[in-house]
């Protein structure tokens, strides 16, 4: 029986199901609705409906529950590189590794 891997990861990673809006840098800003799968301050898995390749530029906008904030809801704009995609029927599972990031004022 194959052993389980140790955890390589150096920050915390969060279950969240979260609504994400995604625009893809390298193609006229292209903009898309997803939702996450998992979340880190290094990195984010996500579920969209496009083809997407490794190594494209993207940004995309969550907001993050009180459950992470401790406090109130903060929307989070990020900017990252695709490094990973999962094929599975209509939608695809996006690893994003997150480059930068800035909290965003409720207009």
């Amino acid at each position: 029986m194959a052993q389980p891997q140790p955890e390589k990861r150096s920050t915390r990673r969060f279950s969240l199901d979260l609504p994400i809006s995604v625009k893809f840098l390298d193609n006229g800003r292209q903009e898309l609705a997803g939702h996450t799968r998992d979340v880190s301050s290094r990195g984010v898995f996500m579920y969209l409906d496009a083809e997407i390749k490794a190594g494209a530029a993207i940004e995309f906008v969550m907001t993050l529950p009180p459950e992470i904030t401790l406090s109130n809801p903060i929307r989070v704009r990020c900017a990252g590189r695709i490094l990973r995609v999962d094929k599975a029927d209509q939608e695809q599972g996006v690893a994003v590794a997150i480059e930068k990031y800035d909290f965003v004022s409720e207009e």
